[in-house]
């Protein structure tokens, strides 16, 4: 009963967070569908200390369907991974509900760590195509990451997070719903930061013009 019910979960979420599904039985053929099935399965048996047996369930799910996520993760309910290949989720990384990732994300560490030393990624967060996210720091819920970005320090909830490395755009408090999984038009802050910068030197050149008038 319980693979009837992750099933018909993961059809709802797919449904909701990929329009190019037309039928329910499309979830099968989904890379996501198979690698959170596997994890559920391998992740169990880490819980019970049987190591090497959930690793050989993750790897063997790696190989297969490109998604890469430790047995040692907690992941919520609702995660979807589109186009997945290249995603890789560490063992310490915390994924909370409703949150999606695309191709390419990675929730990894610095490598200089010990114990906690992946993101916590909290509900209703979207990671965009080819993200790093490294280290052992929160993501705030609600929050928006930019494809391409390195996410390196905490973001807090309900934010816009874009370049490399992340800068933190505020954004209203409202939650991200579904139908906002737009990756493209983004707040750039480096644009606005140059804009501002152009402005001012417009104002300079200005008073500058008029200071050698009068002095003429």
């Amino acid at each position: 009963m319980k693979f009837f019910r992750f099933v018909k979960e993961e059809i709802d979420v797919i449904k909701q967070r990929d329009p190019a599904i037309k039928s329910s039985l499309e979830v099968f053929l989904y890379p996501s569908f198979w690698a959170i099935l596997k994890y559920r399965k391998a992740h169990r048996l880490y819980e019970k200390g049987h190591y090497f047996r959930a690793r050989r369930i993750s790897q063997r799910a790696a190989r297969k369907t490109g998604i890469e996520i430790h047995p040692g993760a907690k992941i919520g309910k609702g995660l979807f991974i589109d186009h997945g290949h290249g995603v890789i989720i560490g063992e310490t990384a915390i994924i909370g509900d409703n949150v999606t990732l695309y191709q390419g994300v990675t929730l990894g560490g610095t490598g200089k760590e010990k114990g906690k030393r992946h993101p916590t990624v909290c509900d209703n967060v979207m990671i965009s195509a080819g993200a790093k996210v490294l280290g052992s720091f929160t993501i705030g819920e609600n929050s928006k990451i930019g494809a391409g970005s390195v996410v390196l320090s905490e973001v807090p909830p309900n934010s816009t997070v874009v370049g490399v490395p992340g800068r933190v755009v505020k954004r209203d408090n409202v939650r991200v719903p579904y139908s906002d999984l737009d990756q493209v038009h983004l707040p750039d802050p480096v644009k606005n930061d140059i804009q501002s910068l152009r402005e001012q030197i417009e104002l300079l050149t200005d008073k500058i013009n008029k200071l050698e008038k009068e002095g003429k």
